[in-house]
């Protein structure tokens, strides 16, 4: 089959398409035939060398795809070789078939189309796990979410939207806060040309966000631990602004605040699978009732692999970029 490598660590132009053996499907696990796979931060990481895949697994990039199931492992009865699905990957997207346990597999919901719904794994599961899982966003509290506009920030605009909180967003480009405008988020703020913990605090009258998903890591740290209301939880998802960054213990003790850092990837099988009936269960009658959408900013072939990681490292899309296999 035809996949995506990288050939050594690099920019865009280090990933190549090769032919590579096959996979199989293991006991517990299903095959499938992939027409489409999501973009993300992590791949690029990878590409560059710094997202090593954890040891054992396949390290052709893509932690998300849909498409259909073209061979089922031992011990798999809740999906047969037809079933149009898509899934979340500890990797491997990036390729014509994938294998993945049957717990990280989804269907379709109503209403998506086969390949849009590449777009869809990865966020929501990242979103419902951080935001509702674990900083457990309510009714009424203020999320606000760095770089609304990505795929990441998109969903959780509308989920955070559907159970009745407020979103603050930040983003670069008035396109982008207009486009979070119309998906829910009430509090706009461009991250370059205003200060995010002062627009937070007038916007709430001195309250601050109650949760804050943060993809910027260290260099927003300090800022993000006074942009916390009182008991505010910071989840640390990304670390596009560096990895070690300075803690004010006693700014967080006053605010009774949490610094929560979590990674998707690496979790076993059994959280992953978890996660992700969590997410067919409340995420997909959202999306299945309209309430909620993918948002897809481009399509590009699989073999085109290095344009869909420049387009994104430039920072102009809106939404996820996919990978097409035909």
């Amino acid at each position: 089959m035809k996949a995506i490598t990288i050939s050594e660590p690099g920019g865009p132009e280090a990933l190549v398409l090769t032919d590579v053996d096959t996979p199989e499907p293991k006991s517990g696990e299903v095959r499938i035939k992939v027409a489409a796979a999501g973009v993300n931060r992590a791949d690029t990481l990878q590409r560059q060398g710094f997202y090593n895949p954890p040891a054992g697994e396949t390290d052709i990039p893509g932690l998300e795809v849909s498409g259909v199931i073209d061979a089922v492992g031992e011990g798999v009865t809740e999906w047969v070789v037809g079933d149009e699905v898509c899934a979340l990957l500890v990797g491997g997207g990036y390729a014509e078939q994938v294998t993945v346990p049957a717990g990280q597999v989804l269907p379709i919901p109503a209403g998506v189309d086969l390949k849009d719904a590449a777009a869809l794994p990865e966020v929501a599961s990242t979103v419902w796990s951080n935001v509702f899982l674990t900083a457990n966003l309510q009714p009424g509290e203020t999320l606000l979410i760095h770089g609304g506009s990505s795929g990441i920030g998109t969903m959780a605009i509308q989920l955070a939207r559907e159970v009745g909180a407020r979103v603050a967003v930040t983003a670069g480009s008035q396109e982008k806060l207009d486009y979070c405008r119309e998906l829910g988020a009430e509090i706009l703020i461009n991250y370059k040309e205003q200060d995010f913990v002062e627009e937070l605090k007038k916007a709430t009258d001195g309250h601050g966000a109650d949760v804050i998903l943060d993809n910027m890591g260290a260099k927003y740290l300090p800022r993000n631990v006074q942009a916390l209301a009182t008991a505010g939880r910071l989840v640390i998802i990304g670390m596009q602004g560096g990895v070690k960054g300075e803690l004010d213990i006693q700014a967080l003790l006053r605010k009774r605040g949490a610094v929560i850092a979590t990674s998707l990837r690496a979790r076993p099988v059994a959280e992953k699978a978890t996660i992700v009936a969590a997410v067919r269960e409340h995420v997909w009658p959202m999306i299945a009732d309209a309430r909620v959408r993918p948002i897809v900013h481009s399509r590009h072939p699989l073999a085109n692999a290095s344009q869909a990681h420049a387009e994104m490292e430039a920072s102009h899309h809106i939404g996820k970029i996919l990978l097409l296999t035909n």
